[in-house]
């Protein structure tokens, strides 16, 4: 849930921050005043293009900040929220006490963008991964992206619920492998003699390999063991000496081991605590020495005098280094050389029995992937059978009574030659009206698709809770009962969502729990041309600052009536702003507790 959000230095918003609650919140205004922008800011926070264009006249950057509290990330599909939860990781973000996290995107004139997600600079793509599951910005271009056919499947996909979620995972899952298989059999079959010659090589190498049987670090091994062969007769004598001089050995001498003894017992028997100490100390000397003595007579013992044994530790090393020559920098490298040829020498068998064995998998998976493809198509049709009864029913209250919503699942070609990632179907979203039943895009006008939208986003929202949904002038080119219809859906809607909404209709606004005003003033630097101050939105003139400012009472019953007729000054106006205003929170109450 969005809980606050602050803009500066964007459009016509010099500075502005509003906070959200939880149901409906509406934001109107004058024309220019600004609404526009609060969308603007949230498509960026969302990851959306960053354009210098919009940063206010006269400022260096427009900063768009969102808080956002994830203690309703709980209501989401476990898969969403793990993601959420994965990449709040990858990002380092820091999550705040009260379980929130501020989002944060940075446009400069100059055309640089910057975001951060909890405190960490992040890709504007992280933002989006971030927003998609919590964030849901309609407006006009998202009406026509309604109009894309992935998103018409994806909507039905929406609509199925766990079973399409399912029938779609298994389908693609074998829709990879299948493809793979068949990637695989391509090259064998058309690339045979090439890949018989690299098959060849790969065995040759595998055969040199495999004969000498290296192991992990063994040239490092005997490296050492050629060294102690080659400086033997030195060694032995270095190391016989130490043993010599330690135990005793050597002629006429007393061993030192027991020399440093005979001075710890006359040192502990002196009578001393200062002496003992030291004689302590001499005591664990001594049987580090007796260690040391023992140690040098097991390498004199183990080192080696054969000279048969040098001239093989050189010809191995010699054979090693051959192989390292061809296959890699050291003997691991030839290891896992080894390791990826046996991999690869499996993938390019052009042999009969290879071939027949990739055909018959290629045949498998073609069969598995029709049942496959049969499943999804079964589910998606169940699905948008329900879709369109329940959006048509919702249309219905929308004023669009003579219309309904119709889903069309068909095959997308023929057999397995059309199949894709996303299954063997066309799906698409088609509108039953008196001209018949016409494609969205060709049946629609401009206020009926947002009605239609509305609708979806109703009824897909009974599958799914928390999160944040932004209409953008949804009520565009309707009036009247249908809009008051419009109040009461975002109101329902409001239940399972936090619902934002830029209205310019006061029959929608009066239904929002929330009601925030986006208010400007002209200041003295306004193009005198214009006596209404209503600057160019986009980039914001300088003399037009525009605030947000949250509404109730007196001020709510003022605003819904300057927008029913620009009457706010007026008895009949605010009388009938007040009758409004009382109608739509006595609906909600009522359908709260019916319920």
């Amino acid at each position: 849930m969005l809980t606050e959000l602050r803009i500066s230095g964007l459009g016509v918003i010099d500075e502005a921050v509003a906070d959200f609650a939880p149901g409906l919140s509406v934001l109107t205004g004058e024309t220019g005043a600004g609404k526009t922008m609060v969308v603007t800011g949230l498509r960026l926070l969302a990851g959306g293009r960053a354009d210098p264009g919009r940063v206010r006249r006269g400022a260096d950057k427009a900063v768009v900040e969102g808080r956002f509290d994830l203690a309703d990330a709980q209501t989401m599909h476990p898969e969403d929220r793990d993601e959420l939860d994965r990449l709040l990781e990858e990002a380092d973000a820091e999550v705040d006490d009260d379980g929130t996290v501020i989002a944060a995107r940075r446009v400069g004139a100059d055309g640089r963008s910057r975001a951060r997600l909890g405190g960490r600079s992040v890709p504007a793509g992280t933002l989006a991964r971030f927003c998609a599951p919590v964030l849901a910005v309609h407006g006009q271009n998202d009406q026509l992206r309604l109009l894309r056919p992935d998103r018409q499947r994806e909507a039905v996909d929406s609509h199925g619920g766990e079973p399409a979620r399912r029938a779609l995972s298994d389908y693609r899952s074998t829709f990879h492998r299948w493809r793979e298989a068949e990637r695989s059999l391509a090259e064998r079959t058309g690339r045979a003699r090439e890949l018989a010659r690299e098959a060849d090589l790969l065995r040759h190498g595998l055969d040199e390999i495999d004969a000498l049987d290296p192991r992990p670090g063994e040239e490092a091994e005997l490296d050492a063991v050629i060294r102690r062969l080659s400086d033997s007769e030195e060694l032995r004598e270095v190391a016989g000496q130490a043993h010599e001089v330690l135990s005793g050995e050597a002629e006429a001498a007393e061993p030192v081991v027991s020399l440093l003894d005979h001075l710890r017992q006359r040192l502990a028997g002196a009578g001393d605590p200062a002496l003992e100490t030291i004689a302590t100390s001499i005591d664990q000397a001594v049987a580090a020495l007796g260690d040391a003595a023992t140690e040098l007579g097991l390498y004199l013992a183990e080192l080696p005098v054969d000279a048969a044994d040098l001239d093989a530790a050189l010809e191995r090393r010699q054979e090693l280094r051959a192989l390292t020559r061809k296959y890699g920098t050291d003997v691991d490298d030839v290891i896992e050389w080894a390791a990826k040829a046996r991999i690869r020498l499996s993938e390019v068998d052009t042999s009969d029995t290879a071939v027949a064995e990739l055909e018959a998998t290629v045949a498998r998976l073609a069969a598995e992937l029709e049942q496959r493809g049969a499943e999804l198509t079964a589910v998606r049709r169940t699905a948008g059978e329900d879709l369109a009864r329940r959006v048509t029913s919702e249309l219905a209250e929308l004023s669009m009574g003579g219309a309904g919503l119709v889903v069309r699942v068909t095959p997308a070609g023929d057999g397995l030659a059309a199949a894709t990632e996303s299954g063997l179907d066309d799906v698409e979203l088609a509108l039953d009206g008196p001209s018949g039943v016409v494609p969205l895009g060709r049946g629609a006008s401009g206020g009926e698709l947002s009605r239609v939208m509305l609708a979806l986003e109703v009824v897909l929202a009974e599958r799914s809770g928390g999160g944040t949904l932004v209409f953008d002038e949804v009520d565009a080119g309707v009036g009247g009962r249908a809009a008051l219809s419009i109040g009461k859906r975002l109101a329902r809607l409001a239940r399972t969502h936090q619902v934002i909404a830029v209205t310019h209709l006061a029959q929608v606004a009066a239904y929002a729990d929330t009601h925030l005003v986006i208010h400007k003033a002209t200041g003295s630097a306004a193009d005198p041309a214009d006596p209404t101050g209503s600057a160019d939105e986009r980039t914001g003139g300088e003399g037009v600052v525009s605030g947000v400012r949250a509404v109730d009472d007196s001020d709510r019953v003022t605003e819904l009536a300057r927008m029913l007729a620009g009457m706010e000054d007026t008895d009949t106006g605010l009388a009938h702003a007040e009758e409004l205003l009382a109608k739509a929170q006595s609906e909600k109450s009522q359908a709260q507790v019916d319920r």
